[in-house]
């Protein structure tokens, strides 16, 4: 059963992800009829990014007291009825309107998801099991650009999102029919959050580091989520569907880096029981390149090479990455749901502000130069917080703390 609960969740990953994110491949048309510029489009990416953000720790919270299948369920069906009503909504302030809501919906996803891999998933595979599903979250943007592009030769933009709403619906029902609550009826519900606990997970150098890492490596992958296909067509001159495919390159290279820094985590664990080496090291080494490797890309003239160094800087950040959901889902305890929330949380704002900072840069400037040269500093910096990280333990729980001997 654990490995149909995560081809759900990896399912789940990729049908969120095409709902959030094709609209960037769609940027011409969406522009067009709303009557907006690259500044307010950016603005939509900005107020998802804010709600799901604010309700990252209720929506924690609230997997840790009811369970991660009757809340993921909850979340999907409400979130894809919002995704539906975006083609029916008139003009740019509707569309901004149900964007927030839709984030806030989409907040659970990840939480529920972490929650589930720590109920179902042995500490040997959490990091290919978390690899699998971060991964999946490339593999939904690679789908979203590419068929975007694709159906809006055939359809409207309006109608394509009212089918990635029904998609999301159908995936709610097959889950709640098919998938026990098993961190519920089987673990022991996580207690109530004392004023104490609240505090400590505020106050928590570990926990401040855990969430750092996540503000800023989702401040960065969030140019290969949301602008990458606008990049590459104002500044790099190629059509509309040549973005959309040259964009699942570099979704394709962060989706294989997740899997195969998941496994690579997990197997280094395994032969060398040391768990600062396999978790945050490989971090350091991936961020670090990612980079390098972003900076560099702007020397590049050759439209299809910069692409295929920018796709192997996505590799490498991904492959290094994967160690934010395997490190938090290990530092959570029994309350994963608010741990793993707490540290989304900070990493949707940091994609927030540098959604709209891109955006805003490039309309004021014209210049995507600097805003790639901010991409490469944020991914340097992500690189610093995993090398000061070291959590040992859980952060709540006394029996994980005495656990937490392993070499650092």
């Amino acid at each position: 059963m654990k490995y149909v609960v995560l081809c759900f969740l990896c399912q789940i990953a990729v049908i969120g992800y095409v709902q959030r994110v094709g609209i960037n491949s769609a940027s011409v048309p969406v522009q067009g009829d709303l009557r907006i510029d690259t500044e307010q489009f950016g603005a939509l990416g900005a107020v998802f990014l804010l709600g799901y953000a604010l309700m990252q720790v209720p929506s924690g919270w609230l997997a840790d007291r009811w369970g991660s299948r009757s809340t993921l369920t909850l979340y999907a069906l409400l979130w894809s009825t919002l995704t539906a009503l975006i083609g029916f909504m008139p003009d740019f302030g509707s569309v901004l309107a149900i964007w927030f809501a839709m984030g806030m919906a989409q907040a659970g996803i990840f939480p529920c998801a972490a929650k589930a891999i720590g109920a179902w998933i042995p500490d040997t595979q959490k990091a290919m099991a978390s690899g699998l599903v971060g991964s999946s979250t490339m593999l939904g943007t690679a789908a979203a650009s590419t068929l975007t592009a694709l159906l809006l030769t055939q359809v409207s933009w309006q109608s394509i999102y009212v089918m990635y709403g029904l998609a999301g619906i159908v995936w709610a029902v097959g889950f709640a029919l098919v998938i026990p609550e098993r961190d519920v009826s089987v673990s022991k519900p996580a207690p109530v959050m004392t004023a104490a606990d609240w505090r400590r997970l505020f106050t928590n150098v570990s926990m401040w580091l855990i969430s750092g890492q996540q503000f800023f490596r989702a401040a960065a992958m969030i140019f290969f989520i949301n602008w990458f296909p606008k990049y590459l067509h104002t500044e790099r001159n190629v059509s509309e569907l040549e973005a959309g495919v040259l964009t699942s390159w570099a979704t394709g290279g962060a989706m294989l880096g997740g899997i195969c820094g998941g496994f690579f985590s997990d197997w280094l664990l395994r032969r060398t029981g040391w768990r600062r080496l396999s978790r945050q090291g490989i971090a350091v080494v991936g961020l670090s390149l990612a980079s390098v490797l972003v900076l560099v890309s702007y020397f590049i003239s050759d439209v299809l090479a910069a692409t295929a160094l920018l796709t192997v800087g996505a590799f490498t950040a991904a492959f290094g990455g994967v160690s934010g959901y395997t490190v938090t889902i290990e530092f959570g305890g029994r309350r994963i749901g608010t741990v793993f929330s707490m540290m989304n949380m900070c990493g949707n704002f940091g994609a927030a502000i540098s959604t709209y900072a891109a955006g805003a840069i490039v309309e004021r400037t014209g210049n995507w130069d600097i805003a790639l040269f901010m991409f490469a500093v944020i991914f340097f910096v992500d690189a610093v917080c995993w090398a000061l990280l070291n959590p040992k333990g859980t952060l709540f729980d006394d029996e994980g703390e005495r656990r937490g001997g392993s070499p650092t």
